[in-house]
């Protein structure tokens, strides 16, 4: 947890349930901060693979986890509640609306059309592309990981630190 601490973040309840398994929680935590403070891609496109990503999947902690950090990336509170029915919606661009459609692809079996790629090129370079394909795979297992483990969101004032967005 020192690494956690050391980056200003709290100790969660699903660092506490990682920690039954240290090794493995290092290297989750490792590819989790890369994520999170390594890669180019935009924030604001990160949280929004990982929120659709939650919705999908209807995992309440990662929804609980990533929400603030979504609005902190300067999402409305209208664009969170639009989410779900993002197609119908007028409050997403055109970048935007390629990445849900890659995003719900990906977490549909990796039911990727060659039209949603090609999108996904039209906006993403290629490394933003591999990152964004990486969030949406790796907070795909987190979401399972906690569902299955019925992890609970935190109810007190622990949260993620919201970075740089």
């Amino acid at each position: 947890f020192a690494e956690t601490r050391a980056r200003g973040n709290q100790i969660l309840n699903l660092n506490l349930t990682m920690g039954n398994a240290p090794k493995i929680a290092k290297a989750e935590q490792d590819l989790t901060y890369a994520l999170r403070f390594d890669a180019v891609s935009p924030r604001k496109f990160r949280e929004l693979a990982i929120m659709r990503t939650g919705q999908i999947l209807n995992a309440p902690y990662e929804l609980h986890a990533h929400r603030p950090l979504l609005l902190a990336c300067g999402y409305t509170e209208a664009q969170v509640a639009a989410l779900p029915h993002w197609r119908d919606s007028a409050l997403f661009d055109d970048k935007e609306r390629a990445l849900l459609a890659y995003v719900e692809g990906m977490d549909k079996g990796g039911e990727v059309d060659d039209a949603t790629f090609a999108a996904m090129k039209r906006y993403f370079t290629p490394q933003e592309i591999m990152e964004l394909t990486v969030i949406t795979a790796h907070y795909y297992g987190t979401a399972l990981l906690t569902k299955t483990l019925e992890i609970k969101p935190e109810t007190d004032n622990r949260g993620a630190a919201p970075g740089k967005c």
